[in-house]
């Protein structure tokens, strides 16, 4: 065992002790510097330490050809997309259920889908995410006894997902309903409540911000008139967050047009500016 005696000279390590104290404050200093950015900007400092995974060539030419948001990406932020869903790959477990066999077609959208949706957060790995269990169509929930399209399990760690609404609700862009964006919410606002990373506080924050513009009596008044959001949306505060992140992702120009203020905080919660957002 090496141990050091009284004679030894150990002036050599002052050096390396002082680089790890300087880099320590550092790290401090950075953190300090990191947290201000982001209560004053309300958006992280940055979204990525390094991006370094690839996509295989099939899966590109999935996102390529059926995935309009990624088409809308300048070859910079598509790299990192490519990155963040060949991590949402390799970390999450599909399984078929009712004899459905997940093919890769299945496995790469619904990646893009919750990637989407998580873009503009530098968590964007949907930690609460274990399992992803796709059914053919509508399935037998024992939650509430009844069918279902989708649903997020936290005690399971599941996402469970009817392929058919799944694969509808992303080909029809415009018609502000989209399964996976809803069921991908549900998980990302659990979370955000659970935790206390930076994106979950700016999470936390901007939702605040939304209710209590819904119970301004102009936004009451004209949600009254106008009927906007559907009738769903107003079951409780985790479905009313998973519709208006169905309409931010699919009408944006309409939703903003409409209620401004809740388009601006939820283009806040989110961080997301891209693609024309």
């Amino acid at each position: 065992m090496f141990t050091i005696q009284p004679h030894d000279d150990i002036s050599w390590m002052a050096p390396y002790a002082y680089a790890i104290v300087l880099l320590g404050f550092g790290f401090i200093l950075f953190r300090i510097f990191e947290n201000w950015y982001a209560a004053r900007f309300d958006k992280p400092l940055f979204r990525h330490y390094w991006v370094y995974k690839k996509l295989s060539p099939s899966q590109i030419q999935i996102l390529e050809k059926e995935f309009i948001f990624y088409q809308a990406l300048t070859p910079q932020l598509q790299r990192q997309f490519c990155h963040r869903v060949a991590t949402f790959l390799v970390d999450k477990k599909y399984i078929g259920r009712e004899g459905l066999e997940v093919t890769e077609r299945m496995r790469v959208l619904i990646a893009a889908v919750g990637c989407m949706l998580s873009f503009g957060r530098r968590n964007y790995e949907y930690a609460l995410i274990e399992n992803i269990l796709v059914f053919p169509n509508e399935f037998y929930s024992a939650r509430n006894d009844s069918l279902h399209q989708g649903e997020f399990n936290p005690r399971d760690r599941a996402l469970v997902l009817s392929w058919h609404h799944f694969e509808k609700g992303f080909q029809i862009d415009n018609d502000n309903l989209n399964l996976g964006i809803h069921e991908f919410m549900h998980a990302m606002q659990l979370e955000a409540t659970n935790a206390r990373d930076l994106d979950s506080t700016r999470f936390a924050k901007q939702f605040q911000n939304i209710l209590k513009t819904l119970v301004e009596d102009e936004t009451r008044e004209k949600l009254d008139q106008t009927r906007y959001f559907r009738s769903y949306a107003f079951t409780n505060q985790f479905e009313f967050m998973a519709v208006l992140a169905e309409y931010f992702i699919e009408s944006p120009k309409d939703f903003k047009g409409n209620f401004p203020k809740l388009y601006q905080y939820t283009q806040k919660l989110l961080n997301f500016t891209f693609a024309g957002y």
